[in-house]
């Protein structure tokens, strides 16, 4: 029996077509996919499945442990297939999400929210910067600008 197959026998949730092909679909990737990214690949194994059926899908997923929302302020929601505590490292500039496996921040301690009615799960941290693609265009596009720029020329005052 699947982990599918399980999490909606323990929720009385019907197994679907569409909740295993949206599943098959996030499972399949590492690129941390928007709704819409797994919208488009499942339209061509289901062409009739619509958007509001795979963003339900996606947060049932979620509801379920099968799946994780990684949110970023002021940008598009991602899905993640891997449910254990990992860490993210987040590109400013092509938005590209990567998991980052880092043992040591696993063991921070949870601060103690509680007198505050917030009630800390779990966490992951999301590093920002330039991916490698990124960064090697930004050197190149530095380099070209310096080829373009004209020589230094001194003006002599006459007199």
């Amino acid at each position: 029996m699947t982990a599918l197959e399980v999490a909606c026998r323990n929720s009385d949730l019907p197994l679907t077509v569409q909740r295993r092909v949206i599943l098959q679909a996030l499972v399949g990737r590492e690129d941390h996919p928007t709704a819409d990214q797994i919208l488009r690949q499942v339209r061509k194994r289901l062409p009739e499945v619509s958007r509001t059926t795979v963003y339900r899908v996606l947060d049932t997923l979620v509801e379920l442990g099968l799946a994780v929302k990684i949110c970023s302020p002021g940008k598009g929601a991602r899905f993640d297939p891997r449910t254990d505590r990992h860490h993210h490292l987040v590109c400013v500039q092509c938005e590209k999400v990567m998991d980052f496996e880092a043992p040591r921040l696993n063991l921070l301690p949870l601060p103690d929210t509680r007198t505050r009615a917030f009630d800390i799960l779990d966490y992951s941290i999301h590093f920002r910067g330039l991916c490698a693609g990124c960064k090697g265009r930004r050197v190149r596009v530095r380099e070209k600008r310096v080829r373009r720029l004209p020589a230094k020329t001194t003006k002599r005052k006459a007199g």
